[in-house]
């Protein structure tokens, strides 16, 4: 399916369910590193056909607000790095580890005590299951090797580029499966490489590679400032973006809207399709499509508008379901608005 011009999608996240999940407790927490099966308000026997159920209503509403890329709304998910994460062989799930978190406390984390490997494919039945309830294009999301490198204890490897690059291999071939399970675009989540720059220009890019080689399909890669509502003050640039040039990514996402973002640094990636972040997260009033058209055109100052596909800044996850069916409409109508002026010349 060939995209319109200005495509719309989500980062990956869409608010789940109170019956599902426990909302509450989910956000008064950070994202959990370690399996949080607590959360869940349904029983292990009747989790799995509960999350479809939560799925469907989450491709809907995408559908319904008039998205062009649909996800899965991470709905089988406690946190967009967590279910796979912990899904692999060299990983201590019964005895977790702890770490420096990015808001200066602590996590508890995976704990590595062997070699990181992939056992079986996480989420091809997720895309499986997304490919057979839309006819439109659709993402999946999975957790990058530098971040999941950054959200563990390492009692095996003692080298993080070591331990970054077994993540990748496990990355790598997932990204392949979930191709071959229907997936139009695979995105991996980095948001540490902004967090640690200094790690990411050392070996960030060659573990991304890694996890990319020999993928023909297309790849996105989303770099963010957490999740606004943990992270409520955030800095007006970032300090690990332009090196992404150089990466095998064809997709950057970026956030824009909440914090203001100096558009003319996405001129450092002439070669990249930009995920623009045209809502800000951090703000629970919904946009007018007007707004949402008016960031959009900022970035057509610096980007030709074959280079950009419309997004919020982040995942939805924490936003109530209403507010954030709301933001994904004016996005949607937003969009709409500047490919007509643009078909118009």
């Amino acid at each position: 399916m060939t995209p319109p011009l200005l495509p719309t999608g989500l980062v990956g996240s869409y608010p789940q369910p109170d019956w599902l999940i426990d909302r509450a407790r989910l956000s008064q927490q950070m994202p959990p590193r370690v399996r949080a099966k607590e959360l869940w308000r349904v029983a292990p026997a009747a989790l799995e056909a509960a999350q479809d159920d939560a799925t469907l209503v989450a491709i809907a509403a995408q559908e319904r607000a008039g998205l062009d890329i649909i996800t899965d709304g991470e709905q089988r998910r406690e946190s967009y790095s967590n279910r796979f994460a912990t899904a692999l062989d060299g990983i201590d799930i019964d005895n977790p580890g702890r770490t420096p978190n990015r808001t200066g406390g602590f996590a508890i984390v995976p704990r590595v005590v062997g070699a990181i490997r992939r056992r079986h494919a996480v989420e091809a039945r997720d895309v499986r299951f997304l490919r057979a309830n839309t006819t439109r294009i659709v993402k999946m999301t999975v957790p990058g090797p530098f971040t999941m490198a950054q959200q563990c204890e390492d009692d095996f490897y003692r080298d993080e580029e070591a331990l970054a690059l077994a993540y990748a291999d496990a990355v790598n071939a997932e990204i392949k499966d979930l191709f071959a399970a229907g997936a139009d675009v695979v995105q991996i989540d980095e948001p540490w490489m902004q967090a640690r720059p200094e790690q990411a220009r050392r070996y960030g890019l060659e573990a991304l590679d890694r996890a990319l080689a020999g993928v023909t399909g297309t790849t996105a890669l989303h770099i963010c400032f957490g999740y606004a509502a943990m992270v409520k003050s955030k800095p007006s640039g970032y300090s690990f973006l332009p090196e992404l040039e150089r990466s095998a990514a064809r997709q950057i996402s970026i956030e824009a809207a909440q914090p203001r973002l100096d558009l003319a640094v996405l001129k450092e990636l002439p070669s990249k399709t930009i995920m623009l972040g045209v809502l800000d997260l951090s703000d629970q009033t919904v946009e007018t499509p007007a707004i949402v058209a008016e960031r959009i055109r900022a970035a057509l100052r610096v980007v030709t508008p074959e280079r950009i596909v419309v997004a919020p800044d982040c995942g939805l996850k924490y936003l109530p379901r209403e507010i954030a069916y709301g933001k994904m409409r004016a996005m949607a109508e937003g969009a709409g608005i500047v490919r007509q002026e643009l078909t118009k010349h």
